[in-house]
């Protein structure tokens, strides 16, 4: 490990990161919001200061990134991005130091938890802030100082392959600088489109632009106390699933869609499987909320027991909060939490399975479950035909061994994570379904989950400990748990 190399890189990263402040910084002025200028001013000093330390301490390293340091820089870049994230809470005193760790981790890892009471009541320069931490980790930080930073070289490819989610990590341009600019090029031009959209729909600009970042990073936060729920709009409504659904889905598709390529798109059974669920997941949860499971659903409104009896008001609320939890956003129209229990615990499957690999949200991906579905398929048939062999394909590739032990090591790792977080929680006098959901929607990136932490509740009863933890798993979903769990392998940090 040449850890100089490490030291240098976050230096010269922190360096580039002043000039994220700049944005909120504005909006600031706008609403001449004087101690949030002050909070930005010190937070891009403290920045500053950090990164020119680390560029002195490794200034005589070579520049070169391996495969160790590049985990390295990934993970640990963004266990100190988070902390960068969180001065302008921490200086502008709206939260502590921890809270404002796990709502920056939150942010970044645009998974959309938050620990914050009122959230009408903070300054709107800030909200912008925490919002503008999901559109910058939806396609990766890292990703957009590949963009500027180019002399990375190789260094560069290895940072993109590690830090892009998704399970291709294929390039969609051999250079990828190239790659990195197509990506960043749909990400603009969508942000571009849902912004204007929402305006028409009836936004003002400053919610149009915070509403188009959490749902284009499948983030979710809002800058409303009642998430989308509190515009009562059917138009908003409809744009923003629209748009979650493009955010589930691969950029790699994204590309082909703006090269007008529809065989590929249409042919991916990636893509095909991920409308699938979401289409037949909001068909059930829809019936069901009409009643269908033997007795009528009953939804907790204003404190008032409300009978669901309209089809188009239980299909507006099913495919919402559907496209919502499968893409991992977490926008909320409704408090699906008093749903019927078969309604909720597809939610909670949903949750698992996630969106496209390749794309912006969070979960298991959608091809892992085809490639585990396909594993299970064949050792079953394996037990009656021992001696039959069968290629597994998927969109006529082969899938080899190295591919089938990855995605199968992965799924192993990720419920012993999940398994053990669950058990530490529930440790810490957390309820069982609190717990296990709270698990759940921080390592899937959703933010939401059921009873303490469902939809019109937030993470802020959570002991430090509790939240320490759920900002480590934000980072473990993020990143698809190797570049954080290498770091706690003692052998990863030794000399080769």
């Amino acid at each position: 490990m040449n850890h100089l190399a490490v030291i240098k890189n976050l230096g010269l990263f922190s360096m580039a990161l002043c000039v994220l402040y700049l944005p909120s910084l504005c909006w600031a002025l706008w609403f001449w919001e004087t101690e949030m200028l002050a909070a930005f001013f010190q937070s891009a000093a403290v920045v500053l200061f950090i990164g020119g330390l680390m560029l002195v301490v490794g200034r005589r390293a070579r520049s070169r990134l391996l495969n160790r340091e590049t985990l390295a820089l990934v993970g640990v870049g963004w266990l100190v991005i988070a902390a960068y994230g969180a001065l302008p809470f921490v200086f502008s005193g709206t939260l502590s130091f921890v809270d404002a760790y796990f709502e920056s981790m939150s942010g970044f890892t645009t998974t959309g938890a938050t620990v914050l009471t009122d959230i009408e009541a903070t300054p709107k320069s800030l909200l912008f802030w925490r919002s503008f931490t999901h559109w910058l980790g939806g396609l990766g930080i890292i990703l957009l100082i590949i963009i500027v930073l180019p002399f990375l070289g190789a260094g560069g490819k290895l940072l993109y392959r590690s830090e892009v989610p998704g399970l291709d990590k294929q390039g969609l341009r051999p250079r990828i600088k190239d790659s990195a600019l197509i990506l960043f090029k749909i990400y603009a031009a969508l942000t571009v489109l849902m912004t204007l959209l929402l305006t028409l729909a009836g936004m003002d600009l400053f919610e149009a632009f915070c509403h188009t970042f959490g749902t284009l990073a499948t983030g979710g936060f809002s800058t409303r106390n009642a998430s989308i729920a509190a515009y009562d709009s059917v138009i908003i409504e409809a744009i923003i699933v629209v748009f979650m659904i493009i955010a589930g889905t691969s950029f790699g598709l994204l590309y082909c869609l703006s090269q007008k390529d529809w065989r590929k798109i249409l042919g991916n059974s990636e893509w095909r499987l991920y409308m699938a669920i979401l289409g037949i997941s909001a068909a059930l949860i829809a019936a069901n909320l009409l009643g269908m499971q033997g007795t009528l659903a009953v939804v907790e409104t204003d404190g008032h027991a409300t009978h669901i009896s309209s089809v188009f008001t239980s299909v507006r609320m099913a495919v919402f909060q559907t496209v919502s939890i499968m893409t991992t956003t977490g926008y909320c129209t409704a408090d699906f939490d008093a749903w019927p229990y078969f309604s909720r615990s597809l939610m909670v499957l949903l949750m698992f399975i996630g969106a496209s690999s390749g794309s912006t949200g969070g979960g298991l991906k959608v091809v892992r479950i085809m490639i585990l579905g396909k594993l299970i398929r064949h050792h079953l048939e394996r037990t009656f035909r021992p001696k039959h062999i069968r290629v597994m394909r998927v969109d006529r590739m082969t899938v080899n061994e190295e591919v089938q032990r990855s995605v199968l090591s992965y799924f192993l790792i990720y419920i012993a994570v999940a398994g053990l977080s669950v058990v530490y929680l529930s440790g810490l006098g957390l309820p069982a379904e609190t717990s296990f959901t709270s698990v759940v929607a921080t390592l899937n990136n959703i933010g939401p989950g059921l009873e303490l932490v469902g939809a019109v509740e937030n993470y802020a009863f959570i002991p430090v400990p509790g939240k320490i933890l759920l900002s480590l798993l934000m980072a473990m979903g993020r990143l698809e748990l190797y570049a954080i769990c290498v770091l706690f392998v003692p052998s990863f940090w030794r000399r080769a």
